[in-house]
């Protein structure tokens, strides 16, 4: 029921009227559906669309999803890859019908969103302690059978506060204690004392029901492979523990769950080694970066590089910007900034400069600042770019590069547009 629904409000992107919402859309495209702009088929470079404008590559994205599908059935995996990446449910649905077991999210309205396009499993890598979310919830769940709901929670305050805010709730809210990565990390229990507690405090209210241990592997103090496993591997000790001690009654499986887009590898070799448990365990797999990849932060990162015999991810963003100004030899301006290219880890990275219908390398361009409406060039003697160039980067950071556009265009290797991805920040 809840698919079907989701189905239709997918269908209802479609029927969007293209308006000024919507950054580097063809000006004389204004009034069309974006299905029907979309069936236009129109060339990203010779048709209309105006700069600034972010483009993924439909042959890219498709490899990446692939990928990472081959991967987690390969490795024993289930996968619920993070939307808060993308937060786009068209690409929600594509990750599902490429085996994801459901989506991972953070905050309250991330899952307004999923449950509003049909996602019927929802892991919340966040405590949750907000009554009248709790309470929508409890709704939710009680209204769909299907729905599938598991949070973190990392404190006996936080088990007192979800509990009042529950009582009363026909299905108890499926719940996994939070392993913190160490002191001076981000949340979650610091101790296998303090987990204890939780799981003492979850097992003496009726609202919650006690399903799993989670945790967040980068978070790791000086984050490397060894302290990365044995941390994973206090994980796994700790749901058997768990496990042997009965905490886990009433559940139907067993959650243990960790995985960003840095240490994968290390999830999947640490799980495989999970002992047989009294229930079947569902070993949770969280990545979300993937879907787009990127050109520097999580190219140098991707535990791909480490197994490069497993494949690799390849960058699916580009954003095209215009060279507007080159008042020296030493310096040029392009009409894209912060407003449209994501920089809180690294500036974007020039690859390849467009004129005339041809493409050369971005040779000699780098860009060395970032205004709101600029990216500032510098330029060395073998740089060939002059005002009215296009110049396509490479971007760094996935999750805050998809939130500054609303509809992002999907591009063949000819520029041929064959889609569009709607975004919900």
């Amino acid at each position: 029921m809840a698919h079907e629904a989701g189905t239709e409000a997918l269908a209802r992107l479609a029927e969007e009227r293209v308006d000024h919402r919507f950054k580097g859309l063809p000006p004389d495209a204004v009034g069309l559906t974006v299905a029907e702009l979309a069936s236009e088929r129109r060339n990203l470079f010779t048709d209309g669309f105006t700069t600034p404008m972010l483009a993924l590559s439909a042959e890219r994205l498709e490899h990446n999803l692939r990928l990472m599908e081959t991967y987690a059935a390969r490795h024993g995996l289930a996968f619920a890859p993070h939307g808060k990446t993308s937060m786009a449910p068209q690409l929600f649905r594509r990750q599902i019908e490429h085996g994801a077991w459901g989506i991972t999210l953070a905050v309250p309205h991330q899952v307004w969103v999923a449950r509003a396009f049909g996602i019927e499993r929802i892991f919340l890598a966040n405590e949750l302690v907000d009554p009248a979310a709790l309470r929508r919830i409890a709704a939710d769940l009680a209204a769909d059978p299907d729905f599938r709901f598991v949070c973190y929670v990392d404190s006996v305050r936080g088990v007192e506060l979800m509990d009042a805010a529950l009582r009363g709730a026909a299905r108890p809210v499926d719940v996994v204690v939070e392993l913190g990565a160490g002191e001076g990390a981000r949340t979650g229990v610091r101790t296998d004392a303090d987990a204890r507690a939780v799981a003492d405090a979850v097992a003496g209210v009726q609202t919650l029901r006690l399903v799993g241990v989670a945790g967040y592997e980068a978070q790791v103090p000086g984050a490397a492979p060894e302290p990365v496993r044995a941390w994973l591997g206090r994980m796994v000790a700790l749901a058997a523990e768990f496990d042997k001690a009965g905490r886990f009654a009433g559940a139907e499986e067993i959650v243990v769950s960790a995985g960003g887009s840095e240490w994968f590898d290390a999830v999947a070799d640490v799980f495989a080694g999970i002992p047989e448990l009294s229930l079947p365990v569902l070993k949770l797999l969280r990545s979300g970066a993937y879907v787009s990849h990127d050109d520097v932060h999580y190219s140098r990162l991707t535990p791909f590089n480490r197994v490069p015999e497993e494949g690799a991810l390849e960058p699916a963003f580009r954003l095209w910007a215009q060279v507007v100004s080159r008042p020296s030899p030493e310096q040029a301006f392009v009409n894209a900034g912060k407003r449209d290219a994501a920089y809180d880890l690294d500036h974007p990275v020039a690859h390849v400069v467009r004129r005339d219908g041809r493409e050369h390398p971005a040779t000699g361009i780098e860009v060395t600042a970032l205004s709101d409406q600029h990216l500032w060039l510098g330029t060395g003697p073998e740089a060939d770019v002059e005002v009215g160039d296009w110049i396509g980067f490479g971007l760094s950071h996935p999750c805050t590069s998809f939130d500054k556009w609303q509809l992002i265009p999907v591009a063949k290797a000819d520029g041929t547009v064959v889609d569009f991805i709607r975004t919900f920040f």
